[in-house]
């Protein structure tokens, strides 16, 4: 992982580490770090800041076994600022909250987005023994009869079933229709504009179809 020059000298050889989720985006929690800190944190793949008060490199979950597990490092236009999306093991803060900041940080519609990224990934690679790779070879017509024998799937649970099996064939109808959007070229958030534009358009401008 390849970084540009940093800025480290405005704040005596430190700069703030600002975390996020990389699947939620939430802030999970703001640290600093020295040069040591940053090429710690690249060695582990594991966040790593300079702590202040012990005057000495810390990377977080050496005691807890909460590590945030580095996805990706970005730096702000000034090189004087960190954003690093991570994946956490566990609770970030202390006092054992999800987040410094008291936020709820559980998996949400964010992960749809996380999903799309991978399908688009594997889209892209074709990987051998995958699932995926395989609808995509198997043509757009195979893809959309998949979507369809999902939506049976779910309706038969939900009419006949568990919600349990309702909620695992439903996720099953959304991983296909992703792959099946993305092998035409969309994305699972063009779904959500399209409802946001319908869901916000006057009711008196509601056409046929709608």
């Amino acid at each position: 992982m390849e970084l540009p020059d940093l800025d480290f000298n405005k704040m005596g050889g430190l700069i703030p580490a600002i975390i996020q989720d990389s699947r939620t985006k939430k802030v999970l929690m703001l640290g600093y770090m020295n040069q040591e800190a940053l090429a710690k944190t690249l060695e582990l793949n594991k966040v790593t800041f300079f702590s202040r008060s012990k005057q000495r490199l810390w990377t977080k979950g050496e005691t807890s076994g909460n590590f945030l597990n580095v996805i990706s490092i970005d730096v702000d236009c000034d090189k004087d600022t960190l954003l690093i999306k991570a994946v956490p093991d566990g609770p970030v803060c202390h006092t054992g909250a999800a987040t410094c900041f008291g936020d709820n940080n559980e998996i949400g519609i964010e992960f749809l987005s996380e999903l799309q990224d991978f399908i688009n990934k594997r889209h892209e690679e074709m990987p051998e023994n995958s699932y995926t790779t395989t609808l995509f070879q198997s043509g757009i017509n195979r893809m959309a009869q998949k979507v369809g024998e999902e939506a049976v799937e779910t309706v038969i649970e939900a009419t006949n079933g568990t919600d349990g099996r309702m909620m695992y064939e439903a996720s099953d109808l959304l991983y296909h229709l992703i792959v099946l959007l993305t092998a035409k070229g969309r994305r699972i958030e063009e779904l959500a504009e399209a409802l946001h534009r319908r869901h916000n358009k006057p009711k008196e401008n509601y056409d046929k179809n709608c």
